[in-house]
């Protein structure tokens, strides 16, 4: 749904991004010292260390959004004795990003990217972020590899990081790549231009799926929201969009979880501490076993990841439909996760929601700064160093990782209420379906369906619950504020 029209301009978006940013602890504009170092860097081009393996001749792909120019890592694999083997190439953040330099200050004060719908903040400047430590297509790059070889039975039998010189080949999206993974469109051109890529994708796709069963088997869990992401266009307009879920980014998330569990063992085994992040035992267990029978299943007692995921499973097979809404729920039960200090051999808080016991973060370094921190960790693993990162510093990284991560969590939301307020302030009257998304002392919630955007009740929320189908009239939209509300029919 695009929405232009003078409207749109009378609302300054870009602005009440900046506010939002500093309101929320960010600083939207780099010091001087950052833009010093980016100098320094323009200058003096960190070298490669003469050990990197010469991976360049690989058929490296990567997926990411449509729009993402800030690529951390690329995908290979190939049939071996027994399975397959897999390679993840992460971009080497850490040889622009030192420990203790001005950028990697900057960093972790604000510990992650801000993706505002209308502008992004990098937590690197992009001449590196976009640029130098981005994994585009047809650039050499320096990347730290981890591989791993998956069995027949899905099980990680062998691995290995070691820094390589990668050049990623085929820079392909999300929405375009799986469709065609799917069935349900054609291959995207650079696929259609090389059989070689394509049985290369659809070989990666096949693994994926072996590892997610794999996961499944052992409760991961299958939660599928649809969220809408409201983004400024270039042209001005406004377009609302679902996020897109699919088979490519089932893909890379499988990818992503095994390779982030193998770092995380091996750092272990190595008797290196490391951030983790997880999500601890559910805060809501008790609203979640209600929902449950509420639809006739009886869930334990006490939080137990592999009988919810059954029971989501069901639910996914018997009412599709309604399906992303349970899940929202759910997610909303769970909690949100938190960053930890985990040192060797403790036993590991695993991830509630992904049923996984290792979980670190490490893929992604250009927007996240606990993965910086944990390839900076394996580097010293790999040189058989001591770690650059005493426990107490740790510690005090994950804390603040959690805390910057829970403000951006809520400035995103406030974005996106406040750009799908632009975006809809010339359909007031207009009527839509909705589901009753929240019901609390601070009133009732709703998401219309067609667009995807969340608002309150204003008027006549009686008797209705969270699930329940409603047809809703928008009745007033306030951007400053980020409100949109509606009345019943």
């Amino acid at each position: 749904m695009g929405h232009s029209g003078n409207h749109a301009h009378a609302f300054d978006l870009k602005a009440a991004a900046r506010r939002s940013m500093v309101e929320h602890g960010f600083e939207p504009e780099y010091p001087a010292a950052v833009k010093q170092q980016l100098e320094e860097l323009r200058e003096h081009p960190p070298t490669e260390p003469a050990a990197a393996r010469d991976l360049r001749g690989l058929l490296w792909s990567s997926i990411d959004n449509d729009t993402s120019r800030d690529l951390d890592q690329i995908e290979y694999a190939e049939a071996v004795a027994g399975g397959h083997r897999v390679l993840i190439g992460i971009a080497d953040v850490d040889a622009y990003v030192p420990k203790g330099s001005a950028i990697d200050q900057h960093a972790l004060r604000e510990t992650t990217t801000v993706y505002t719908g209308v502008e992004n903040f990098g937590m690197l400047p992009d001449e590196l972020s976009t640029g130098e430590t981005s994994l585009l297509e047809g650039q050499e790059r320096a990347a730290v590899v981890c591989e791993f070889t998956v069995d027949a039975q899905a099980q990680i039998t062998a691995s290995d990081v070691y820094r390589a010189r990668v050049v990623n080949r085929g820079q392909l999206a999300y929405k375009s790549a799986g469709a065609w993974l799917a069935g349900e469109a054609e291959a995207p051109a650079k696929v259609a231009a090389s059989a070689e890529l394509a049985q290369q994708l659809k070989m990666q796709d096949e693994i994926a799926q072996r590892l997610r069963l794999q996961r499944s088997n052992h409760g991961a869990l299958n939660l599928l929201t649809l969220e809408t992401q409201a983004i400024l266009v270039s042209d001005g307009s406004i377009e609302l969009e679902g996020e897109v879920k699919n088979q490519a980014t089932q893909l890379i998330e499988d990818f992503m979880i095994a390779a982030n569990g193998v770092v995380a063992r091996m750092l272990d085994a190595k008797g290196y501490s490391s951030i983790r992040r997880v999500v601890k035992t559910p805060k809501r267990w008790d609203r979640i076993v209600e929902l449950a029978a509420q639809k006739g299943t009886k869930l334990p007692a006490e939080p137990d990841p592999k009988p919810l995921h059954d029971f989501l499973c069901e639910q996914q097979a018997k009412d599709p439909e309604h399906f992303p809404d349970l899940s929202l729920a759910v997610i909303k039960l769970l909690g949100p996760g938190e960053y930890v200090l985990e040192k060797p051999g403790e036993l590991a808080q695993g991830h509630f929601g992904l049923a996984v016991e290792h979980y670190t973060h490490s893929t992604a370094p250009n927007r996240r700064y606990a993965d910086l921190v944990m390839q900076r960790l394996l580097k010293a693993m790999m040189a058989g160093e001591k770690s650059p990162y005493s426990d107490d510093e740790l510690a005090q990284v994950a804390a603040q990782c959690t805390r910057m991560e829970d403000a951006e969590r809520k400035l995103s939301r406030e974005m996106q209420k406040r750009i799908a307020a632009v975006a809809l302030a010339g359909r007031v009257g207009q009527s839509f379906d909705a589901i009753v998304t929240g019901v609390g002392d601070h009133g009732t919630f709703v998401r219309t369906l067609q667009p995807h955007v969340d608002g309150m009740l204003v008027h006549d929320g009686k008797g209705i619950d969270v699930g329940d189908r409603v047809r809703v009239k928008l009745v007033r939209t306030d951007p400053e504020r980020g409100y949109i509300d509606f009345a019943r029919e």
